[in-house]
């Protein structure tokens, strides 16, 4: 009997010791991540024992929110600009900037087009629209929305179907008006119209129509930590990249 309560006071105070060495890190990421950051997380966690609290926005509004002093250990962005810009402000913990994913935009429809049509200049996207709406991310800051802007404008087709955008304040939140019905059409990245089965890829951009779509990632040097160096590592490492890939990225490392 003394043998057994030792034992499970041995075994208790392993388990305490492996919970106070457990740590939870703070991670700011684009929205258009959340499925596959969230997997890749669950992951991690049931390796290490450690925890990531992970706040999905637009890229624009997290950069906002760390230059105001937000608790983030580490950003990634869905736009190179706005990491630069958190870098400008010399809030990056030196060398730990990296590109980490890369994904293709795309528009989708409410109801399922017979086979993806091609997206160019000939494109009668007003036409399709009518009197309805065209769902899109905030066109001047959050980067879906500002690649689909681009994209429209190099093909002609932005100044007759801008009366009819509207936005949302975050990819997501465009994807999630064509998945209700609320309108016929959106733009998102190719990696959003898979995680929603109530819509379906109309057709995808040109490569070329607009800038590369890169997702850098960094550690904010004031909360970083030996935990989110350990987790920037893993986020590299191929059992986090063979997540990324099934969701639809491409990876950059």
């Amino acid at each position: 009997m003394n043998r057994k309560i030792a034992f499970a006071a041995t075994l208790i105070g392993g388990l305490m010791v492996s919970s106070a060495m457990a740590e939870d890190i703070t991670v700011f990421a684009a929205a258009s991540m959340k499925d596959s950051l969230d997997a890749v997380i669950a992951n991690w966690t049931a390796e290490t024992g450690n925890t990531v609290t992970v706040s999905y926005e637009g890229s624009s509004a997290l950069a906002r929110q760390i230059e105001q002093g937000a608790p983030a250990a580490m950003f990634i962005s869905a736009a190179i600009d706005w990491m630069d810009y958190v870098e400008g402000l010399g809030l990056i913990e030196d060398g730990t900037r990296s590109d980490l994913l890369g994904n293709s935009l795309v528009i989708v429809s409410h109801e399922a087009p017979a086979a993806p049509v091609t997206i160019d200049a000939n494109l009668d996207l007003i036409g399709l629209l009518g009197d309805e709406k065209l769902a899109m991310a905030l066109i001047d800051s959050v980067p879906a929305g500002v690649y689909g802007k681009e994209a429209l404008t190099n093909l002609g087709l932005w100044d007759s179907v801008a009366p009819n955008v509207a936005q949302a304040d975050n990819v997501r939140a465009a994807l999630a008006l064509v998945g209700l019905g609320e309108a016929p059409y959106g733009i998102v990245y190719s990696t959003d119209a898979a995680a929603d089965p109530n819509v379906a890829i109309y057709g995808t951009f040109p490569a070329d129509s607009h800038g590369p779509i890169t997702y850098p990632v960094a550690l904010i040097k004031e909360y970083s930590s030996d935990t989110a160096h350990a987790f920037l590592d893993y986020l590299k490492a191929p059992a986090a990249s063979d997540v990324f890939t099934e969701f639809g990225f491409v990876t950059l490392q």
